[in-house]
């Protein structure tokens, strides 16, 4: 019996593993070895040791530029985290028709991110845009978001807190109605206004949902590169090039497989320092009970 069992556990085990060799594994194998070639995705590789590399960290300001610029990006992280917070604790009310507005906020999480993208691509437009027309309203001429060096990266950004508005709201949304309500009542006869129950006790409780949308925010905001496409193509001159964006660009436009390889691969590294660094942070002001 026991024999048995154990032939029918290895076949459902079987699908998924050779899913992860044959589209993970292997694949990722072989970008690390043809990160160390000259390799056009036409040609065989030809191997030129870390040239790639050299070149990346010593002589390509680009990447450079575009590393900065997904690190500006990603700016927009604390502020989104801070709007989807204050929109859970205004959602987390028991009122009349809060289900509607619960899902009003979530409903562009499961839209269409290219149509949505194109949306505000129109908002942003600094002649006939959404945004400029009400800040016209009140006497104020609103800048030319999408083709400004200084603006376009600042549009991004305000983007980019909306369309991660909806996933983090109901994150939040969870955390709190998990924390116990005896905590507010002790609180209430100790005395503690409602700051204070906000950072002694709201908080300190949903300390481990806010670790897990950093870290998940942090990855997601360095691999982020579609809508930067959609809205600006990496300009006005490489202001919102991002990194994943002049990695497309390297393997896909100028065919350059083994340098977008190798830049791929340094991304990866510096995803997994930043999240090893964030655990290891988390332990100050992270509680788990």
């Amino acid at each position: 019996m026991k024999r048995k069992e154990y032939r029918w556990a290895y076949l459902f085990i079987s699908a998924p593993l050779l899913g992860f060799l044959l589209f993970a594994f292997i694949p990722l194998s072989y970008s690390v070895y043809v990160s160390f070639t000259e390799y056009s995705g036409y040609q065989s590789p030809v191997f030129n040791g870390g040239a790639n590399y050299t070149k990346l960290l010593m002589h390509d300001e680009l990447f450079w530029k575009t590393l900065f610029n997904t690190f500006y990006a990603a700016l927009g992280i604390p502020l989104g985290m801070a709007v989807a917070l204050g929109v859970a604790m205004a959602l987390n009310q028991k009122v009349r028709g809060i289900g509607f507005f619960r899902t009003m906020f979530f409903l562009p999480t499961i839209s269409s991110v290219i149509a949505l993208t194109l949306l505000w691509k129109w908002i942003f437009n600094d002649t006939y845009g959404l945004l400029n027309y009400f800040l016209d309203l009140i006497g104020i001429q609103g800048p030319a978001w999408l083709s400004s060096e200084t603006w376009a990266m600042p549009a991004m950004i305000i983007q980019g807190v909306w369309a991660s508005l909806g996933i983090n709201m109901v994150l939040y949304l969870a955390a709190l109605q998990g924390v116990p309500k005896s905590f507010y009542e002790a609180s209430e006869i100790d005395g503690a206004n409602r700051w204070q129950q906000f950072l002694r006790i709201t908080v300190p409780c949903i300390s481990p949902t806010t670790l897990y949308i950093l870290i998940t925010s942090m990855i997601t905001a360095l691999q982020d590169y579609p809508r930067f496409q959609i809205m600006t193509e990496g300009g006005p001159n490489y202001s919102t090039t991002t990194i994943v964006y002049y990695l497309f660009q390297n393997a896909f436009r100028y065919m350059n497989m083994g340098y977008a390889s190798a830049m791929a691969w340094m991304l990866g590294l510096i995803i997994l320092a930043i999240t090893l660094l964030n655990f290891q942070l988390s332990k100050r002001w992270v509680h788990y009970e």
